[in-house]
């Protein structure tokens, strides 16, 4: 009497506990081995697709063939898909099994595999069940690519969002709170340029975010949170964003802001963004470059003997090491400089209301955009024709063309967002009224803030690094509205000593209408 293994297979676990195919199977099984009196030594189970021999169960089974632990002449299934659904992987396993005296046989489809042109069949039932795989997957893949460019969003749905359905069944996203209120602030504070991504994320932890580091950093690539969803690229069409049919929670010009930034960091390792320090004693850091080599300076403790001493130093061997009690207070002079004199608030206010008045304050920023639009649309014209003449590959001109789409949506974002700012109704004097309040006690805000209150008052008035020289900080660009105090306070000075000025001395440096008092955060 032969002895057989009996090799039950269905595709889930689902199907494993609820349906009907695996009893199915184990009955057609059992009375074939009753009829035709085999013996039956055991019974294997499994629940994992055929597309691999990557099973559980079927290494176990392997295992065993191969130690000779298993004395089975047959390995009896139902069907020959029910044993692999990859042609290659199967006659690979088939000449295994029978090279260790197992006999696989399919009892549905017999095939005596001793004789030639029983292996023609057998191709068919093996590679039947491969095709209807890869004709499934195909149909899924060309599915999912149209519900893209329809612009609905297919899986689990992103933090901020959660997945829903419509009456009809059809899935779509929608805003969770107070994630992605949470998400919003974060983006924000990354388009900000201040402080590295780690922080943020530490930050935006602290206010209830649920969410993993290396999560929120491909949060910040992902463009569904602008409202946009990414259609993969085929034979036909190249990848591209099509709108979205959720709500975004950031705008595109953010976005690409964020991209930016991001890029420009990782190009640049001394951008990389502001690391806060627990600290009080190091509220620069970050902040200040290297007199010698403009790499940025470090802060760290020294223990002396009447207890520790803070430095601000750079970490390559060429030297500068500066006292911290030292460097901070020569800042705490440098921001005093930028305290509106008694008398000036009054006309600096009406300086600021004059260039806000005008509404024509974006038109040079949109002619300027739709400009370098212009130019990307002429290097993708040119791009065509040096293709048209067999001067560059195609592979070249598809990757300038991508670059150039991806540059005019980039500015078509910020058209978006200037457009906006222009049409939004903005209590300027209230906002101006509160900035020179707290311009007026700047000194104190800043002395008596917490680490994090000082860096937004540092970052809000410079907003490029800057060196210190051992004896006073050399700043480079500052926020322009604080440069125009400044120049309105050296005016001042000029007038009680005497010297002859003309109001068209600084009426020429005033900053022109791209000034925005709104800018100023509240925190200063």
């Amino acid at each position: 009497m032969k002895v057989a293994d009996l090799y039950i297979r269905v595709s889930t676990d689902e199907q494993a506990e609820k349906g009907y195919s695996q009893r199915n199977q184990q009955d057609i099984l059992k009375r074939y081995c009753e009829i035709n009196e085999i013996k039956v030594r055991n019974v294997i189970y499994e629940d994992h697709s055929a597309k691999t021999f990557e099973r559980p169960e079927w290494r176990k089974l392997l295992i065993n063939i191969k130690s000779k632990k298993l004395q089975s002449e047959l390995l009896l299934f139902t069907k020959w898909d029910r044993f692999s659904r990859n042609a290659s992987d199967a006659y690979q396993m088939i000449s295994i099994l029978r090279r260790h005296g197992v006999e696989p046989q399919a009892i549905e489809q017999p095939l005596d595999l001793n004789v030639p042109e029983n292996k023609m069949m057998l191709a068919v039932y093996l590679t039947a069940p491969e095709i209807e795989n890869d004709r499934r997957a195909l149909n899924v893949k060309h599915g999912l690519r149209q519900a893209k460019k329809e612009g609905r969003w297919m899986g689990a749905a992103p933090a901020g969002y959660v997945n829903k359905s419509y009456e009809n069944g059809k899935k779509y996203i929608a805003i969770s709170e107070p994630q992605a209120s949470i998400l919003k602030w974060a983006f924000t504070e990354v388009g900000k340029d201040l402080y590295t991504v780690a922080e943020v994320w530490r930050s935006a932890r602290r206010k209830g975010l649920k969410i993993k580091i290396n999560t929120f950093r491909d949060a910040l690539k992902n463009v569904a949170y602008m409202g946009k969803i990414l259609v993969p690229a085929n034979q036909y069409e190249d990848t591209y964003l099509a709108d979205g049919k959720h709500e975004p929670i950031i705008t595109e010009a953010l976005f690409y802001r964020i991209q930016e930034i991001i890029y420009n960091r990782q190009k640049e390792p001394d951008t990389r963004g502001i690391q806060i320090v627990s600290r009080n004693t190091l509220p620069l850091r970050g902040f200040l470059k290297c007199p010698k080599c403009e790499r940025m300076l470090t802060g760290s403790a020294s223990k002396g003997r009447n207890g520790y001493f803070h430095y601000y130093h750079c970490q390559s061997s060429c030297g500068p090491r500066f006292k911290a009690s030292e460097v901070n207070l020569a800042f705490v002079k440098t921001i005093r400089k930028y305290m509106p004199k008694p008398g000036m608030s009054e006309l600096y206010r009406h300086v600021v209301l004059d260039i806000y008045s005008d509404r024509n304050q974006n038109i040079n920023e949109q002619k300027n955009l739709l400009k370098k639009i212009e130019t990307a649309n002429n290097r993708i014209a040119k791009a065509r024709t040096l293709l048209l003449s067999d001067d560059i590959e195609a592979a070249d001109y598809r990757l300038i063309k991508r670059e150039e789409e991806l540059n005019i949506v980039k500015y078509e974002a910020k058209i978006v967002e200037v457009n906006s700012m222009k049409a939004e109704k903005v209590d300027v004097e209230e906002i101006l009224y509160r900035a020179l309040e707290n311009l007026k006690k700047l000194d104190l805000l800043y002395l008596e803030g917490e680490n994090d209150e000082k860096r937004k008052i540092i970052g809000s008035i410079f907003p490029e690094k800057w060196t210190y020289d051992g004896i006073e900080h050399r700043t480079g660009q500052e926020n322009l509205g604080m440069e125009l105090i400044y120049l309105l306070n050296n005016k001042l000075e000029h007038k009680k000593t005497g010297v002859k000025t003309s109001k068209s001395d600084y009426s020429g440096q005033v900053p022109s209408a791209g000034v925005e008092p709104a800018r100023f955060p509240t925190g200063v």
